[in-house]
């Protein structure tokens, strides 16, 4: 018992710790995979720039590599992070990411405000490197507010590769809220993003500008944001991108705005799926495979098809609602003041919900009765397309007589029926334009 009680003491001895020790700030390890802005001198009131302490935090996080799995070339920095402690911090230039490569690393939990002289041209944040090769991996941008003062943008995400903006607040910008250009898989997601701060019906928003996300690349996604106030919610310029659960009240179509722009004529293929457009549209040029599906359309916001070469194939327009103000904006409508659409291949608009404004399809039915020998059921102001019917399946219903009939004119999108004798009977039709084949 005594020499148990001997080891107990001793045990508790080396234990204690002194209350001197105990309030001892230790300095920041060099492998560390945690650094936290304050600790850099960083001043999280934001009267003071931080700027190179911020820069020296990035610095020190990219010299601590470790060996891992990322791309050839791209070193492993091991899931460090930068903390900005929850302050508000002022830069008066951008946040860069060192000009070598790397990945595998947060900066999150903080504000980035520009100073009033900080550069009108850049971002607050650059994943921007030198190199015209990838040269970022597995970047996360998380849970940031980020004020660009009216000087410049927010984040600026240039070759870089399964990046993520996660939970970010931009706002104040001039230029973009984020650019998204060249790279593989850039996700933002949970996110707001405005020019101004607003709720809708801000009288300042004849004068909004900017782009809110503008993504110049393939491959990326955009899910469950919000684009409260810029000229351009969303501007697509590449392929292969998908937009998810975006909100768009960024600049009614009325003053100019436009929700999503499909920039990319020719070779779209983009998805937008489940969106919310309010009071302002989307527009696209010369569209080849695009989807727009499951969306809402408030207050006469609409689809523009722009002809640029006359050009618009494989689009499906199909399952979601339109809501205006009964004055007579058609759902979906063509812009051919370029020139006159030429090639129309697999364009589908059909099974669109539509209260208060025109229904605009590429199928669509009807029926008329008379007594002669002509019957003519007009579609031109349903159909999408003028003078288009590729294929046409009707029905004369003329009770007990069997006259002789036949299909006799499809010109300005009207489908007219003669009988060899007068009778009375009834038109059935159903049309569709979206067949295969020129115009």
């Amino acid at each position: 018992m005594l020499q148990m009680a001997s080891i107990k003491t001793s045990f508790l001895k080396h234990d204690v710790i002194s209350p001197s020790r105990s309030h001892t700030i230790q300095p920041i390890s060099s492998s560390s995979r945690e650094h936290h802005a304050t600790d850099y001198g960083a001043d999280p009131t934001g009267r003071s720039d931080s700027t190179e302490a911020l820069q020296q935090a990035i610095s020190d996080a990219f010299g601590s590599p470790i060996d891992g799995h990322l791309m050839q070339g791209i070193t492993n920095l091991g899931g460090v992070e930068l903390h900005l402690d929850g302050g508000t911090y002022m830069i008066s230039r951008p946040l860069r990411l060192l000009d070598i490569s790397g990945g595998n690393f947060m900066i999150h939990g903080g504000s980035l405000r520009a100073s009033g002289d900080f550069p009108s041209d850049r971002h607050l944040i650059e994943l921007w490197s030198s190199s015209k090769s990838l040269s970022y991996e597995y970047i996360t941008l998380k849970d940031l507010m980020l004020d660009s003062n009216f000087r410049g943008g927010g984040i600026a995400i240039v070759n870089s590769v399964r990046t993520t903006v996660d939970n970010c607040y931009i706002s104040h910008f001039t230029t973009n809220g984020i650019l998204i250009q060249g790279g593989h898989e850039t996700y933002v997601r949970n996110s707001f993003i405005g020019q101004h701060i607003t709720v809708g019906g801000d009288p300042r928003e004849k004068d909004f500008s900017g782009v809110g996300i503008n993504i110049v690349g393939n491959d990326n996604a955009v899910t469950d944001v919000v684009v409260f106030s810029a000229a351009i919610g969303v501007l697509i310029q590449g392929q292969a991108n998908v937009l998810t659960g975006v909100h768009c009240y960024n600049k009614a179509t009325s003053l100019g705005g436009v929700g999503i722009y499909l920039k990319s004529p020719g070779f779209t293929q983009n998805r937008i799926l489940n969106c919310y457009l309010d009071f302002t549209g989307v527009a696209m040029d010369d569209p080849v495979q695009v989807q727009i599906s499951n969306s809402f359309f408030l207050g006469n916001a609409y689809i523009l098809i722009k002809s640029l070469k006359g050009i618009v194939e494989g689009v499906s327009i199909v399952h979601n609602m339109f809501s205006g103000d009964y004055t007579g904006v058609p759902i979906v409508q063509l812009d051919q003041s370029n020139e006159p659409f030429t090639l129309i291949d697999q364009v589908i608009v059909d099974h669109n919900n539509v209260r208060g404004m025109r229904l605009r399809s590429t199928v669509a039915r009807g029926s008329i009765w008379g007594n002669g020998t002509t019957w003519t059921v007009d579609f031109s102001k349903v159909l999408l397309f003028p003078n288009l019917i590729k294929n046409v399946q009707y029905t004369l219903q003329a009770g007990k007589l069997f006259p002789k009939h036949v299909l006799r004119n499809l010109s300005g999108n009207a489908v007219t029926v003669e009988s060899d004798v007068p009778v009375s009977a009834t038109l059935h039709v159903a049309v569709d334009q979206s067949m295969d084949g020129y115009v």
